[in-house]
């Protein structure tokens, strides 16, 4: 029969304390061998160490206890290592979040010099539009699926492309996490409304405007930029904000290479 150890042998066997077994008990993720009825003693056999073990390594690589009982009762090896490759996956992913953040960080501290900044006038621009109030956390999924629909309905119908894509937001998108996006591309020729696609024309506005280099997850830093310039050399007026996709995913999957213009709307008053 397999030795049996009281709970603060088997603690220090598996360098888990006695606060967290009691607490993996509880959660039924690794059940002494036994429980004493009066005193409530647990003891543990010394083949449950090898579970220990491996609680504690998932644990350190910030499984989950949910997702570490999911791995332990699986029903078989190929359904316990889709458990573990999902979750390396997650930790990979924001490992190259934590490494997008610090190289930010490391420009931000070094004070690179800033993107050139530029005044326009825009026209009135005939456009396919897909509009719509989203909400920040859904943004994502609703934008890619807006520029491709945009894209396949003037493919469709054999119109051309006049511009990159682009998109006008509201103010609210940004003070309220949720506001009204216009989604367009310029078409050269009408296109005839399908599903979410309309056909209108944009209004003419004056921009100050910025081209931000790369992936959107720093794009808050051209933002600034650009506040802080239209705040000393421009009168900034009321209205939503442009963006044009210059180059973007639909291009290359090279992040690097994306181009963003941000325009702000202003009242030009110098040269």
């Amino acid at each position: 029969m397999t030795a049996s150890l009281a709970i603060g042998d088997f603690s220090r066997a598996t360098h888990l304390s006695v606060k967290t077994l009691r607490h993996y008990h509880r959660v039924g993720l690794l059940v002494p061998a036994e429980v004493d009825p009066g005193s409530g003693y647990r003891r543990y056999q010394a083949d449950q160490i090898p579970t220990a073990q491996i609680i504690r390594r998932f644990r350190d690589l910030g499984m989950p206890l949910e997702d570490v009982g999911g791995v332990l009762g699986a029903p078989d090896v190929t359904a316990r290592n889709e458990r573990i490759a999902a979750h390396l996956a997650r930790l990979e992913d924001d490992l190259a979040q934590t490494k997008a953040a610090v190289a930010s960080l490391r420009d931000l501290l070094e004070a690179p010099a800033v993107a050139a900044i530029t005044h326009r006038r825009d026209d009135p621009i005939a456009a396919a539009v897909v509009t719509e109030v989203v909400d920040l956390a859904d943004l994502g999924p609703w934008f890619q699926g807006a520029v491709g629909e945009l894209r396949a309905t003037v493919d469709a119908q054999g119109v051309t492309a006049a511009g990159p894509p682009g998109c006008v937001v509201a103010d609210a998108f940004f003070t309220d996490e949720s506001g009204e996006l216009t989604v367009f591309v310029p078409a050269a020729a009408p296109v005839r409304p399908v599903g979410r696609v309309a056909f209108r024309t944009l209004p003419a506005v004056e921009l100050a405007t910025i081209v931000h280099a790369g992936s959107h997850a720093d794009i808050d830093r051209s933002y600034g930029s650009l506040a802080s310039y239209v705040s000393t050399h421009a009168l900034a007026v009321d209205g939503p904000i442009r963006e044009r996709y210059l180059v973007d995913r639909h291009d290359t999957a090279d992040e690097s290479a994306w181009r963003t213009e941000i325009g702000w709307p202003v009242f030009h008053t110098g040269p």
